[in-house]
């Protein structure tokens, strides 16, 4: 898409927008049919669509759309009724609009594939309850818009229409009852009134003149330019007025409310694109307007409610929707689209200016130098400040992301056979939009995991005491400095006995293995491991659990599961915010440094045998009543043999999600500014690193995978012994 036309990609990237947001609105009318504001979105999404291709000259997008609008004001107008047939036919038809715009996107010059032509016609016949999936003619379409009883005698309800013809009318060739004769093909004429305001006295009348001026009460489906064009001819010699009758009234305010807000328009704009006024009738009304010889002319909608062309309701609501489109666009005018690579290359040259901002403070240090330590503090503060900014710039709501699997446990839940609703909490929850891409697919396999292994059928659910519907919650929190995010089901949950066998019989545990209830859970995300019978083309043959892992685990995070038997299941993720800059706290052990990610450290207390309860055989510490595992670092990662530490040492005490640990080191650094650096292929895989970082000085500091070490230090202590001493 970089060498598309950028007006072009303007268009399709606003055209994902709102079928994503038609998408939305589609699933929320399953819970609330009648839910209006949903309803509007849908209709505005097709309307715009419709209007944006028009320009561009997509015709295939343009005849395909208007029938899907043509269906949903129908909808709007209480014509039809909102089922669930209608809600997935027109998820089909959103589907149907993203495949036509992707054609004509990247296949201008083609012709529209028959397959394509075919499915189209298929949505159509299904939207319009036809045959066939051809246009409706003219006529019905203006019925379908404009439906008024013509058997009606209210004069409340009929067009009112007033000709007062000058002078000269009848010396151009006018016929006055000619032009209401035309009328009759138009509708019903309910009543004429004849006046004539300008008659002389007998002597002085010229048979030549006319004097005629007629009200005509007019029954009519036809909107108010086909009224005026019958007087086209007329309109040099007539004075004409239409009032529009008080259910076209009503049409009118709704067709407001319902405008898109996309842009500012004048007044005589919008009246004149709801049919409420005629481009004649503007024009008119303005020119008297700037003929006025009072410099304090009156404001158009005053002019056009004196002149009895439009109702006061009208020209107020329209006035309304004009205010709150400037407002709209005022607030919007506030953002502006940024290319993500632009972004990711600031936050790039972000990070080499912390580097270069340690690397002179580390000048100002070395060489003593007190006048220039003032500004650079100052330029610290800056740095830090601009880059918090910057971060900041791609963090994005995961909301959006959880929003778009409604779609997705609406289809599978039909194409299973289950009642499954999804709830959503925590959606305003934000992390960096590189981590959300990133763990969209292992959410996917996730979701479907549950909807295919977890909810039960209704009649499965209904003779274990459930509500036939089950529920899938996705939930989101800040945690420590990093994200959590839960996908829970009230499904039949995991049966341990049958984990464990699979897991013997595949050769990943002995038969004799005793393992805790955690570590039972966590084998299901060993390669080729399933306790379903029978595969299904959801969930596959049980391959892909590992990849969800590993995918997690690239992304400097960690993922476990818990379940009930028959109660259901929770799988936490534990995810950094951010994959380019964090706070990291410095440490040394062994004259190598190390960086801790400073959301995890708890506290740093003096590692003395004296003050606090070690054992140095089990690798744990009794730190005021709580057993804690520790790993000494220099041992850990210099594989030394046990030796005498005759240095001061420091107890690092750090927490991933509920697990805490403590890292024995040398000496404390205290904060610092961390730029991840990828180890790149060769390291990537090293036990108990996460990534490095440049330090000012140049030397590389190597960061440290704070979830990797706990799982180390606990695997070191004897549980009993460490359950003893906490007692």
């Amino acid at each position: 898409m970089s060498d598309m036309n950028p007006a072009l990609e303007t268009f399709s990237q606003e055209v994902d927008e709102l079928l994503t947001a038609m998408e939305e609105a589609l699933l929320g009318l399953e819970a609330a049919p009648d839910d209006a504001d949903c309803i509007n979105s849908i209709f505005r999404a097709m309307h715009t669509i419709k209007g944006s291709s028009g320009l561009f000259g997509f015709d295939d997008v343009v005849a395909f759309t208007h029938e899907a609008e043509t269906v949903l004001d129908r909808v709007r107008n209480g014509e039809r009724l909102i089922d669930a047939e209608l809600i997935s036919v027109l998820l089909a038809c959103k589907d149907h609009t993203a495949q036509l715009i992707q054609h004509v996107l990247f296949n201008e010059d083609e012709p529209l594939p028959e397959a394509l032509q075919q499915q189209g016609r298929a949505l159509i016949a299904r939207l319009t309850g036809k045959a066939s999936g051809g246009m409706p003619s003219t006529q019905e379409e203006k019925t379908d818009h404009f439906e008024v009883d013509p058997n009606t005698s209210d004069s409340s309800d009929n067009w009112v229409i007033s000709l007062a013809f000058k002078q000269n009318a009848l010396r151009n060739g006018m016929d006055p009852l000619s032009f209401i004769r035309y009328l009759q093909t138009l509708g019903k004429i309910i009543e004429v009134i004849i006046t004539m305001p300008t008659l002389p006295r007998i002597e002085d009348m010229v048979p030549e003149d006319c004097y005629l001026n007629f009200k005509i009460a007019f029954n009519s489906n036809a909107d108010k330019k086909t009224i005026e064009d019958v007087f086209e001819f007329a309109e040099d010699d007539c004075v004409i007025h239409i009032l529009p009758p008080h259910s076209r009234q009503e049409h009118y305010l709704q067709l407001l409310e319902n405008m898109p807000e996309d842009q500012v328009k004048r007044l005589g704009e919008m009246l004149v694109e709801i049919g409420a006024l005629t481009e004649k009738e503007v024009a008119h009304t303005l020119n008297e307007q700037r003929d006025d010889e009072n410099k304090e002319s009156k404001p158009l909608g005053e002019m056009l409610v004196e002149k009895n062309i439009l109702q006061q309701p009208v020209i107020e609501q329209a006035l309304k929707k004009q205010e709150s489109v400037k407002q709209k666009i005022n607030k919007e005018s506030n953002y502006i689209r940024v290319d993500a690579a632009k972004l990711g290359y600031l936050i790039n040259l972000v990070g080499e200016l912390v580097i270069s901002g340690a690397a002179m403070r580390l000048m100002v240090d070395k060489h003593g130098l007190s006048d220039v330590d003032d500004v650079a503090s100052t330029m610290s503060h800056l740095v830090e400040d601009i880059r918090d900014t910057a971060l900041q710039l791609r963090m994005v709501q995961i909301g959006e992301t959880f929003t778009r699997f409604q779609r997705v446990v609406h289809d599978v839940s039909k194409e299973l056979g289950k009642q499954i609703q999804l709830q959503i909490t925590g959606g305003e929850s934000e992390l960096d939009k590189t981590v959300v891409e990133k763990i969209n697919d292992p959410l996917t396999h996730l979701v479907r995991n549950s909807l295919d292994h977890g909810i039960e059928t209704p009649e499965v659910r209904a003779r274990a005491g459930k509500p036939e519907k089950g529920t899938i919650q996705l939930n989101a929190y800040h945690d420590s400095g990093r994200i959590v995010i839960q996908i829970s089901d009230d499904g039949k949950g995991l049966d341990p006995e049958r984990i464990v066998a699979k897991a013997v019989a595949k050769g990943l545990i002995k038969p004799d293995q005793i393992l805790s209830k955690n570590e039972i859970y966590n084998l299901i995300f060993e390669p080729g491991l399933s306790t379903k019978e029978e595969a299904s083309n959801l969930s596959g043959r049980g391959v892909g659990m590992d990849v969800v892992r590993r995918n997690i685990e690239a992304l400097r995070g960690s993922v476990s599961v818990d379940s009930e038997l028959g109660q259901g299941t929770t799988v936490t993720i534990h995810l950094p915010l951010t994959l380019a800059i964090i706070d990291g706290f410095m440490v040394e052990a062994q004259k190598e440094r190390y960086i801790i990610p400073l959301s995890m450290v708890e506290e740093c207390v003096e590692m003395s045998s004296d003050e606090w309860q070690v054992d140095e055989v089990q690798h744990y510490v009794n730190l005021r009543g709580q057993v804690l595992p520790y790993l000494r670092l220099g041992d850990f990662f210099h594989n030394n043999k046990k030796h005498t530490h005759t240095r001061r040492e420091s107890l690092v005490v750090v927490r991933f999600g509920e697990a805490k640990a403590g890292f024995v080191v040398d000496e404390l650094h205290g904060e610092n500014q961390t730029v991840i650096k990828p180890l790149g292929k060769l390291f990537e895989n090293l036990s108990g690193i996460g990534g490095a970082t440049v330090l000012g000085s140049g030397d590389v500091a190597l960061i440290l995978d704070v979830q990797g070490l706990i799982q180390h230090a606990k695997k070191r202590v004897n549980p009993a012994l460490t359950v003893s001493s906490a007692v």
